[in-house]
């Protein structure tokens, strides 16, 4: 049985983009099986209006950019949105960049999923922390820049059936945090490509694609493994 992994080892080899140059069918008519191992490297946002803004970016692509030592263009003010270690990897960055930094997460610190001496020290290096907030738009300049981030309030309310207490908007609390650059840092998820170009691959509502215990998919020959089927 000959298997293909149809991930970044495809493209630098072959400069061959799945799902786009070649589709998943394609592959599964030339070879006995496919097996799909693409990770999940795309960031995640937050699906609000003014994403596609100017000086809106990654998490995982402002890090992989300066660690190539890439320029970036970072403003004088920062917004990184999220609360696990890539935010306060991105964080520190781009204080490091020379930005005034806020991390904008919606609970409270006992609920930062990052780890605890990441928050210490981004806390010790003069990062400022906005909590109980939630970003709901990116907000335009006249030049399709970012100028500043919509926010409300939140508070956190009665436990669900797993303990954890859901944040939920404060009525009126609606206020606007000045800002160049906003950096989502939401997680990740695997790239939608394969998934959007493949008729009755079947996905989880984060996108992930659904595999059993052998990694077998909806698609007959079609296998998927790694953080395509779990997650980052």
């Amino acid at each position: 049985m000959a298997i293909i992994a149809a991930a970044q080892e495809a493209q630098e080899k072959n400069n061959v983009r799945i799902g786009a140059d070649v589709t998943l069918a394609q592959l599964r008519d030339d070879f006995d099986a496919v097996l799909i191992a693409v990770g999940a490297w795309k960031a995640s946002g937050l699906r609000c209006e003014g994403e596609e803004l100017e000086g809106v970016l990654g998490g995982i692509d402002f890090l992989r950019e300066v660690n190539l030592g890439n320029e970036v263009k970072l403003g004088k003010k920062v917004a990184v949105i999220g609360g696990g270690n890539v935010a306060m990897d991105a964080a520190r960055t781009a204080l490091r960049l020379g930005a005034e930094v806020h991390i904008v997460y919606r609970r409270t610190e006992t609920e930062l999923p990052a780890r605890r001496e990441e928050v210490h020290h981004a806390k010790e290096e003069g990062i400022i922390f906005d909590l109980l907030t939630n970003p709901v738009e990116v907000l335009p300049d006249d030049k399709g820049w970012v100028r500043a981030l919509k926010c409300v309030r939140m508070e956190l309310g009665e436990p669900d059936e797993s303990g954890r207490r859901s944040p939920v908007p404060v009525e009126g609390s609606e206020f606007e945090i000045p800002t160049d650059t906003v950096i989502m840092s939401l997680g990740t998820s695997p790239n939608p490509l394969i998934a959007k170009t493949t008729g009755g691959l079947d996905v989880n509502r984060r996108g992930c694609i659904v595999a059993d215990e052998v990694g077998a998919t909806s698609r007959e020959g079609v296998f998927a493994g790694g953080d395509a089927v779990t997650g980052a």
